[in-house]
């Protein structure tokens, strides 16, 4: 459950950025810089939960479709789940620093979902 608490830290400072320093504006963020920051912290809290679940990988670095390999196999909405998150946190927000609050919550509230998951899940197992 470590995975867990270490994914809900990342997702809760990822809104802390939004909130406290991306200035929302008629629903705009105005600051680029943190809507980039805030992406790629959330996109990690989703690997940090996805990683307690599947546990290390064989040989290399883990790739998005390493994870959309091991997700296929387990759970296809979450999977379909995993894809938005990768394209709103990872791609909209992280790389491009897509200003729309929509985009920005869509990725939050997929972020919390796949985490939720990842927690219920490992509850089933442990119990």
């Amino acid at each position: 459950m470590k995975h867990i608490a270490e994914a809900h830290r990342y997702l809760d400072n990822a809104k802390e950025i939004l909130r406290e320093k991306a200035q929302k504006e008629d629903g705009y963020y105005k600051d680029r810089k943190y809507v980039k920051m805030a992406g790629n912290t959330a996109y990690a809290s989703v690997l940090e939960a996805l990683d307690g679940l599947f546990g290390k990988k064989q040989k290399g670095r883990k790739s998005v479709e390493w994870y959309q390999e091991e997700l296929g196999k387990v759970d296809r909405k979450l999977l379909n789940t995993f894809n938005s998150a990768y394209d709103n946190l990872h791609l909209a927000m992280g790389y491009d620093g897509n200003l729309n609050v929509k985009v920005c919550s869509a990725g939050i509230e997929e972020a919390e979902k796949i985490i939720n998951w990842v927690e219920t899940k490992q509850e089933l197992v442990s119990n």
